[in-house]
């Protein structure tokens, strides 16, 4: 993987992850650039030994693979900026930007032009990210295993076949770390309001979603059965659990990730071609 050239647009927290992820992974940083307009982003990022530039048809001209790393809001003027370097090389493009499908990109970037459209999400700050991979039919074997590559370099990495389950991912995985921290803020103020010390609180709730994800990936059984291991009838436990059941627990859940998908259409809509 030393041998292709990498450009990253946009030098936020999730590129810097990246760049650490690949280069963890023995990517050259000499063969890795990241564009960006502000001083303090290019300074961070040099200090791994990748070059940097507030130009992004400059980062991307000599690049094979090109990560679009800005906001979506930002996205159609980076592919434009890009656009020309991209054609000329044949270089993929993947693209990390929530909502915005792969027809609005090959609008901006080319018809031909290889994609990869994925949703790493901000666990990656750790290398513990649940990323989501969607790849068009111009994408080759080995542009496909490079993505895999970077992308498994920040976690967890899973390929789809249809575009539109990205909307579903981007609610499970894009957004769901933020559905866990209120979780945990609820559960670490319901144990100050029992009086346990604020520390001690926070200390205790976030180990215990520690251990809960823990057993949930590094055991083959199902979240159900270990729910039902936890749960003595007539316990501590039987008696929380029916009153967020009572409370409609579920019904707020599957609310809640409706709304994200149908936010991540709207963007798709909002902010895509023409």
């Amino acid at each position: 993987m030393t041998r292709s050239n990498i450009a990253f647009i946009g030098g936020g927290n999730m590129s810097g992850s990246m760049v650490g992820g690949i280069i963890a992974r023995g990517w050259d940083p000499r063969a890795i650039r990241v564009s960006d307009p502000d001083a303090g982003c290019r300074e961070r990022l040099g200090a791994l030994g990748v070059l940097t530039s507030a130009d992004n048809h400059e980062a991307a001209a000599s690049a094979d693979i090109v990560v679009l790393a800005v906001k979506p809001q930002q996205l159609r003027s980076a592919c434009r900026d890009i656009a020309a370097a991209v054609a000329e090389r044949g270089s993929l493009v993947i693209s990390i930007a929530a909502g915005i499908g792969t027809a609005s990109l090959q609008s901006w970037l080319g018809a031909d032009v290889a994609i990869v459209r994925c949703m790493p999400n901000t666990p990656a700050l750790l290398q513990a990210s649940a990323t989501a991979l969607y790849a068009t039919p111009a994408v080759s074997a080995e542009q496909r295993a490079a993505a895999h590559e970077i992308l498994s370099s920040v976690g967890f990495v899973a390929w789809v076949e249809d575009e539109d389950a990205m909307h579903a991912v981007t609610a499970v995985s894009g957004s769901g770390p933020a559905y866990f921290f209120l979780v945990m803020e609820a559960m670490q103020l319901a144990a100050e309001n029992l009086g346990l010390d604020p520390a001690l609180a926070r200390q205790l709730t976030a180990q215990t979603a520690l251990g809960a994800a823990r057993m949930a990936l590094e055991t083959d059984v199902d979240v159900v059965e270990l729910r039902r291991r936890v749960t003595s009838p007539g316990g501590t436990t039987e008696r929380a659990l029916r009153v967020l059941e009572e409370r409609g627990l579920r019904r707020v859940f599957e609310s809640a990730l409706e709304a994200a998908s149908n936010r991540s259409r709207e963007l798709a809509d909002e902010l895509g071609q023409p």
